[in-house]
Protein backbone atom coordinates (compact mmCIF):
# COMPACT_ATOMS: atom_id res chain seq x y z
CA UNK A 1 0.00 0.00 0.00
CA UNK A 2 1.35 3.69 -0.64
CA UNK A 3 0.32 5.59 1.98
CA UNK A 4 0.42 9.29 0.00
CA UNK A 5 -1.71 10.74 2.95
CA UNK A 6 -1.96 10.80 6.77
CA UNK A 7 -5.62 9.46 7.68
CA UNK A 8 -6.47 9.07 3.95
CA UNK A 9 -4.34 6.41 1.65
CA UNK A 10 -4.66 5.52 -1.88
CA UNK A 11 -3.84 2.14 -2.95
CA UNK A 12 -2.97 -0.10 -5.93
CA UNK A 13 -1.75 -3.68 -7.08
CA UNK A 14 1.96 -3.04 -7.69
CA UNK A 15 2.45 -3.22 -11.52
CA UNK A 16 4.83 -6.05 -12.76
CA UNK A 17 5.12 -6.84 -16.33
CA UNK A 18 3.11 -9.86 -17.41
CA UNK A 19 4.69 -12.98 -18.88
CA UNK A 20 3.94 -13.80 -22.42
CA UNK A 21 0.90 -16.64 -22.84
CA UNK A 22 1.95 -19.85 -24.14
CA UNK A 23 -1.48 -20.65 -26.49
CA UNK A 24 -1.97 -24.45 -26.36
CA UNK A 25 -1.42 -26.11 -30.11
CA UNK A 26 -4.88 -27.22 -29.56
CA UNK A 27 -6.90 -25.09 -26.85
CA UNK A 28 -9.65 -26.23 -25.14
CA UNK A 29 -12.91 -24.23 -24.23
CA UNK A 30 -11.90 -23.62 -20.82
CA UNK A 31 -8.58 -21.88 -22.13
CA UNK A 32 -9.94 -19.68 -24.60
CA UNK A 33 -12.17 -18.01 -22.11
CA UNK A 34 -9.75 -17.80 -19.04
CA UNK A 35 -7.61 -16.15 -22.32
CA UNK A 36 -10.44 -13.96 -22.89
CA UNK A 37 -10.75 -12.62 -19.43
CA UNK A 38 -7.24 -12.53 -18.89
CA UNK A 39 -6.75 -10.02 -22.26
CA UNK A 40 -9.91 -8.06 -20.55
CA UNK A 41 -8.63 -7.45 -17.54
CA UNK A 42 -5.28 -5.99 -19.19
CA UNK A 43 -7.19 -3.33 -20.58
CA UNK A 44 -8.54 -2.50 -17.62
CA UNK A 45 -5.45 -2.24 -16.17
CA UNK A 46 -5.29 -5.13 -14.02
CA UNK A 47 -2.50 -8.00 -13.66
CA UNK A 48 -4.49 -11.28 -14.04
CA UNK A 49 -1.51 -13.52 -15.43
CA UNK A 50 1.35 -13.27 -12.37
CA UNK A 51 -1.42 -13.02 -9.79
CA UNK A 52 -3.06 -15.45 -7.47
CA UNK A 53 -7.07 -14.96 -7.27
CA UNK A 54 -7.17 -12.43 -4.15
CA UNK A 55 -9.40 -14.00 -1.77
CA UNK A 56 -13.56 -12.04 -1.83
CA UNK A 57 -13.43 -11.47 1.55
CA UNK A 58 -10.42 -9.00 1.27
CA UNK A 59 -10.67 -7.46 -1.71
CA UNK A 60 -14.39 -6.42 -0.43
CA UNK A 61 -12.71 -4.90 2.69
CA UNK A 62 -10.40 -3.18 0.23
CA UNK A 63 -12.45 -2.15 -2.64
CA UNK A 64 -13.52 1.13 -0.78
CA UNK A 65 -9.99 2.11 0.08
CA UNK A 66 -8.78 2.09 -2.98
CA UNK A 67 -11.61 4.53 -4.67
CA UNK A 68 -9.86 8.02 -5.11
CA UNK A 69 -13.45 9.58 -4.77
CA UNK A 70 -13.57 8.46 -1.19
CA UNK A 71 -10.38 10.67 -0.63
CA UNK A 72 -12.00 13.52 -2.23
CA UNK A 73 -15.50 12.96 -0.64
CA UNK A 74 -13.83 13.26 3.06
CA UNK A 75 -12.39 16.28 1.82
CA UNK A 76 -15.32 17.96 0.28
CA UNK A 77 -17.28 16.85 3.68
CA UNK A 78 -14.32 18.59 5.65
CA UNK A 79 -14.67 22.10 3.57
CA UNK A 80 -18.29 22.05 3.99
CA UNK A 81 -18.37 21.77 7.67
CA UNK A 82 -15.17 24.83 7.49
CA UNK A 83 -16.96 27.01 5.28
CA UNK A 84 -20.42 26.23 8.02
CA UNK A 85 -18.51 26.98 11.01
CA UNK A 86 -16.49 30.26 8.99
CA UNK A 87 -13.21 28.15 9.81
CA UNK A 88 -12.88 29.10 5.97
CA UNK A 89 -13.35 32.87 6.08
CA UNK A 90 -15.24 34.93 3.27
CA UNK A 91 -12.81 36.93 1.49
CA UNK A 92 -10.06 34.87 2.43
CA UNK A 93 -7.92 32.40 -0.71
CA UNK A 94 -6.87 29.51 -0.32
CA UNK A 95 -4.72 27.22 -1.93
CA UNK A 96 -4.62 23.59 -2.26
CA UNK A 97 -1.53 22.66 -1.33
CA UNK A 98 -1.65 24.46 1.97
CA UNK A 99 -5.03 22.90 2.80
CA UNK A 100 -4.03 19.54 1.76
CA UNK A 101 -0.83 19.99 4.36
CA UNK A 102 -3.69 21.31 6.59
CA UNK A 103 -5.36 18.11 6.39
CA UNK A 104 -2.94 16.06 5.78
CA UNK A 105 -3.31 15.30 1.84
CA UNK A 106 -1.88 15.88 -1.70
CA UNK A 107 -3.22 18.93 -2.74
CA UNK A 108 -5.08 16.88 -5.86
CA UNK A 109 -8.36 15.84 -3.93
CA UNK A 110 -8.30 19.42 -2.03
CA UNK A 111 -8.23 21.14 -5.57
CA UNK A 112 -10.91 18.58 -6.63
CA UNK A 113 -13.27 19.29 -3.65
CA UNK A 114 -12.87 22.83 -4.13
CA UNK A 115 -13.76 22.79 -8.00
CA UNK A 116 -16.63 21.23 -6.82
CA UNK A 117 -17.63 24.08 -4.04
CA UNK A 118 -16.61 26.43 -7.11
CA UNK A 119 -20.18 24.95 -8.87
CA UNK A 120 -22.08 24.92 -5.84
CA UNK A 121 -21.10 28.71 -5.62
CA UNK A 122 -19.30 28.28 -2.32
CA UNK A 123 -15.64 29.65 -3.64
CA UNK A 124 -14.43 31.27 -6.92
CA UNK A 125 -11.34 30.33 -8.54
CA UNK A 126 -8.38 32.83 -8.17
CA UNK A 127 -5.76 31.71 -11.05
CA UNK A 128 -2.32 30.80 -9.82
CA UNK A 129 -3.91 31.32 -6.23
CA UNK A 130 -6.36 29.46 -5.12
CA UNK A 131 -9.81 29.09 -4.00
CA UNK A 132 -11.69 32.54 -2.84
CA UNK A 133 -14.05 31.77 -0.47
CA UNK A 134 -17.48 34.01 -1.73
CA UNK A 135 -18.57 36.97 0.37
CA UNK A 136 -21.92 37.01 1.37
CA UNK A 137 -24.20 39.58 2.85
CA UNK A 138 -27.74 39.79 4.76
CA UNK A 139 -29.31 41.02 1.13
CA UNK A 140 -28.03 37.70 -0.36
CA UNK A 141 -28.81 35.37 2.28
CA UNK A 142 -32.50 36.60 3.06
CA UNK A 143 -33.02 36.06 -1.04
CA UNK A 144 -32.16 32.54 -1.13
CA UNK A 145 -34.35 32.11 2.06
CA UNK A 146 -37.31 33.64 0.05
CA UNK A 147 -36.62 31.42 -2.75
CA UNK A 148 -36.78 28.68 -0.24
CA UNK A 149 -39.77 29.71 0.67
CA UNK A 150 -41.29 30.37 -2.62
CA UNK A 151 -40.11 26.48 -3.16
CA UNK A 152 -41.04 24.63 -0.56
CA UNK A 153 -44.10 26.12 1.17
CA UNK A 154 -45.92 25.48 -1.53
CA UNK A 155 -45.30 21.80 -1.46
CA UNK A 156 -45.37 21.49 2.16
CA UNK A 157 -48.86 23.33 2.29
CA UNK A 158 -50.07 20.88 -0.66
CA UNK A 159 -48.60 17.50 1.04
CA UNK A 160 -50.57 18.50 4.18
CA UNK A 161 -53.82 17.74 2.26
CA UNK A 162 -52.49 14.42 0.83
CA UNK A 163 -50.03 12.29 3.08
CA UNK A 164 -51.48 10.69 5.88
CA UNK A 165 -50.60 11.31 9.68
CA UNK A 166 -49.21 7.91 9.76
CA UNK A 167 -46.25 9.20 6.45
CA UNK A 168 -45.90 12.40 9.03
CA UNK A 169 -45.43 10.10 11.88
CA UNK A 170 -42.47 8.44 10.55
CA UNK A 171 -40.65 11.43 10.33
CA UNK A 172 -40.61 12.09 13.96
CA UNK A 173 -37.30 10.55 14.44
CA UNK A 174 -35.53 13.00 11.86
CA UNK A 175 -37.45 15.92 13.90
CA UNK A 176 -35.84 14.67 16.97
CA UNK A 177 -32.18 14.43 15.57
CA UNK A 178 -32.61 18.33 15.11
CA UNK A 179 -33.09 18.87 18.68
CA UNK A 180 -30.41 16.80 19.71
CA UNK A 181 -28.17 18.55 17.22
CA UNK A 182 -29.44 21.80 18.35
CA UNK A 183 -28.28 21.23 21.70
CA UNK A 184 -25.19 20.36 21.14
CA UNK A 185 -24.88 24.25 19.94
CA UNK A 186 -22.39 22.82 16.65
CA UNK A 187 -23.59 24.52 13.78
CA UNK A 188 -22.07 21.95 11.54
CA UNK A 189 -23.88 19.35 13.32
CA UNK A 190 -27.14 21.24 13.05
CA UNK A 191 -26.81 22.02 9.43
CA UNK A 192 -26.93 18.51 8.43
CA UNK A 193 -29.49 17.61 10.60
CA UNK A 194 -31.88 20.73 9.81
CA UNK A 195 -31.13 19.44 5.92
CA UNK A 196 -31.77 16.01 6.26
CA UNK A 197 -35.37 16.98 8.07
CA UNK A 198 -36.19 19.18 5.14
CA UNK A 199 -35.30 16.73 2.73
CA UNK A 200 -37.71 13.99 4.29
CA UNK A 201 -40.21 15.76 3.83
CA UNK A 202 -39.95 17.27 0.39
CA UNK A 203 -39.36 13.31 -0.50
CA UNK A 204 -42.55 12.86 -0.04
CA UNK A 205 -43.35 14.61 -2.78
CA UNK A 206 -41.88 12.12 -4.83
CA UNK A 207 -39.99 14.54 -7.07
CA UNK A 208 -36.25 13.96 -6.98
CA UNK A 209 -35.33 17.67 -9.08
CA UNK A 210 -37.10 19.03 -6.44
CA UNK A 211 -35.27 17.48 -3.11
CA UNK A 212 -31.86 18.45 -5.05
CA UNK A 213 -32.50 21.83 -6.07
CA UNK A 214 -34.35 22.72 -2.42
CA UNK A 215 -31.31 21.24 -0.62
CA UNK A 216 -28.76 22.59 -2.75
CA UNK A 217 -30.74 26.22 -1.54
CA UNK A 218 -30.88 25.24 1.79
CA UNK A 219 -26.93 24.30 1.98
CA UNK A 220 -26.53 27.92 0.52
CA UNK A 221 -28.09 29.37 3.38
CA UNK A 222 -26.07 27.93 5.89
CA UNK A 223 -23.32 29.71 4.47
CA UNK A 224 -22.42 32.57 7.12
CA UNK A 225 -22.18 36.06 5.97
CA UNK A 226 -18.84 37.93 5.82
CA UNK A 227 -18.32 39.64 8.81
CA UNK A 228 -20.48 36.78 10.70
CA UNK A 229 -20.20 35.29 14.01
CA UNK A 230 -18.37 31.73 13.51
CA UNK A 231 -21.72 30.05 14.67
CA UNK A 232 -25.55 30.79 15.33
CA UNK A 233 -26.56 30.87 19.29
CA UNK A 234 -27.32 27.79 20.81
CA UNK A 235 -30.48 29.36 21.45
CA UNK A 236 -31.34 30.18 17.88
CA UNK A 237 -30.31 26.58 16.84
CA UNK A 238 -33.12 25.40 19.93
CA UNK A 239 -35.65 27.56 18.35
CA UNK A 240 -35.40 26.39 14.82
CA UNK A 241 -35.34 22.79 15.81
CA UNK A 242 -38.36 23.32 17.96
CA UNK A 243 -40.34 24.81 14.48
CA UNK A 244 -39.37 21.72 13.00
CA UNK A 245 -41.29 19.53 16.01
CA UNK A 246 -44.40 21.87 15.98
CA UNK A 247 -44.63 21.91 11.74
CA UNK A 248 -44.88 17.69 12.32
CA UNK A 249 -47.22 18.14 15.06
CA UNK A 250 -49.85 20.11 13.10
CA UNK A 251 -48.73 18.08 9.62
CA UNK A 252 -49.83 14.59 11.97
CA UNK A 253 -53.14 16.56 13.44
CA UNK A 254 -54.02 17.82 9.66
CA UNK A 255 -54.62 21.52 10.91
CA UNK A 256 -53.55 22.89 7.81
CA UNK A 257 -53.97 26.33 9.33
CA UNK A 258 -51.56 26.15 12.13
CA UNK A 259 -48.84 24.24 8.96
CA UNK A 260 -49.40 27.20 6.59
CA UNK A 261 -48.55 29.39 9.77
CA UNK A 262 -45.97 27.69 11.29
CA UNK A 263 -44.39 27.04 7.99
CA UNK A 264 -44.24 30.69 6.96
CA UNK A 265 -42.62 31.57 10.11
CA UNK A 266 -40.13 29.04 10.05
CA UNK A 267 -39.01 29.82 6.18
CA UNK A 268 -38.99 34.03 7.18
CA UNK A 269 -36.51 33.40 9.79
CA UNK A 270 -34.42 30.92 8.18
CA UNK A 271 -30.97 30.74 10.05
Amino acid sequence: MKQDTQGFAETGVPEFPAPAVRVPSQPRAADVDRERADSAGAVRGEHTHSEQPVPRPFAERARPVVQRASVRGQILDALRTALVTAELRPGEVYSAPALGERFGVSATPVREAMQQLALEGAVEVVPNRGFRVVQRDARELAELAEVRGLIEVPVILRLARTVPAERWAELRPSAEATVRAASSGCRATYAEADRAFHRAVLSLAGNEQLVRIADDLHRRTQWPPAGAAASSGRSDLIADAAEHAAVLDALIARDLDAVRALVRVHFAGTR
